[in-house]
């Protein structure tokens, strides 16, 4: 018995053996493997793009894809991306990517071209941290009274400040290097000008010295004058004041030359918070800024009225806007101490340099 099973078992494998010979895989399922190698197309990162079964070379960058290719490892046609629309690298799309705008709060620093996105930083005195969600800029915050800066605000980050007045040097070392330079700044800062202010009010010119004919009789040169004819002159000089009020050529300031463009420019509008307030509506005249625009203003703390007023002036003058410009016009009121503090900080501070001579 079990010897009759074994031998049927045996002539059914034997039957059997054609049909599992036309089951192999590369016979039954050949066709799929092919479909599958043609529908799994593997084309070259940053070179190529799928179309199809096939691989397509990439359109270079500021270009798109009009009509992909027709045979493997070819570039199709591709056209120039249009005017407010940019691809910045080398693609297959099918259309360019639309130019980014920038907010009202932000500014342009780069212009958007067929190859690059238009780049946005906030505007001055404002900030965006890049790591955040930034749907709108901060205003930069300000150091209290027992506070200094220790770093400056940029549009990608808001001003620190730090207790104290030098937050690092401390100790006994520390007054001892605190105390000298606090006396250089004050000699730098205060003296100097004073004294410079002093001398040229009480120098002496040349005509001062020796004055035309007709102005002695005014200023009272000679000695060998009677009583009446002394009381005479001093009645005209009573009578006729402006002959004796010799005026001095007015001095200008060296010219400074920004060391970062316009950013130099805003960083010393904090400079001028320090300007006599009765002096603010004279000197923003003088700039050309009228009198419904200095109103307008009139609500803000003194220093937010100060930026907002020097912004309006900047935007109005365009390229032409100069710190020379600015200290000119403190000079021409009369501030010459204000002027030179404010150049002594924009140079000490970095932001300029003095033209060479």
């Amino acid at each position: 018995m079990a010897n009759t099973l074994y031998m049927v078992v045996s002539i059914l494998i034997w039957l059997l053996k054609p049909a599992v010979a036309l089951q192999q895989p590369g016979l039954e399922s050949g066709g799929r493997v092919g479909n599958r190698t043609r529908r799994d197309v593997s084309c070259r990162d940053n070179l190529e793009y799928p179309h199809g079964n096939i691989c397509c070379l990439n359109c270079p960058a500021g270009t798109y894809v009009k009509s992909p290719c027709t045979r493997p490892r070819e570039k199709g046609r591709c056209e120039e991306c249009d005017y407010g629309t940019h691809t910045e690298h080398a693609n297959g799309l099918r259309q360019c990517l639309k130019c980014t705008k920038c907010r009202p709060d932000q500014e342009i620093v780069r212009l958007c071209t067929s190859t690059q996105d238009t780049e946005c930083q906030c505007k001055s005195g404002w900030f965006c941290v890049p790591d955040q969600a930034c749907e709108v800029c901060m205003k930069c915050s300000r150091c209290d009274e027992d506070e200094v800066e220790a770093r400056n605000c940029t549009a990608t980050s808001n001003r620190e400040c730090k207790k104290g007045r030098s937050p690092s040097v401390s100790g006994p070392a520390g007054a001892a290097v605190i105390v000298p330079v606090a006396l250089i700044a004050v000699v730098i800062i205060v003296v100097i000008p004073a004294v410079c202010i002093w001398w040229r009010r009480h120098r002496l010119t040349d005509s001062q010295r020796n004055p035309p004919d007709g102005l002695k009789d005014e200023l009272g040169y000679g000695d060998d004058r009677s009583p009446e004819e002394r009381e005479n002159r001093e009645n005209r000089r009573v009578s006729r004041p402006h002959l004796i009020q010799c005026r001095q050529p007015e001095e200008k300031f060296r010219k400074l030359v920004p060391v970062n463009g316009e950013e130099s420019l805003r960083e010393c509008f904090a400079y001028f918070e320090e300007m006599d307030i009765n002096y603010h509506k004279r000197f923003f005249r003088r700039l050309g800024i009228g009198d419904n625009m200095i109103k307008s203003n009139d609500h803000l703390q003194h220093e937010d009225r100060i930026h907002s007023l020097l912004h309006v002036w900047m935007e109005k003058e365009g390229k032409d806007a100069s710190l020379n410009d600015l200290l000119n016009t403190l000079l021409a009121l009369d501030q010459r101490l204000t002027a030179d503090k404010i150049s002594a900080k924009a140079t000490g501070g970095g932001h300029y340099v003095f033209e060479e001579e």
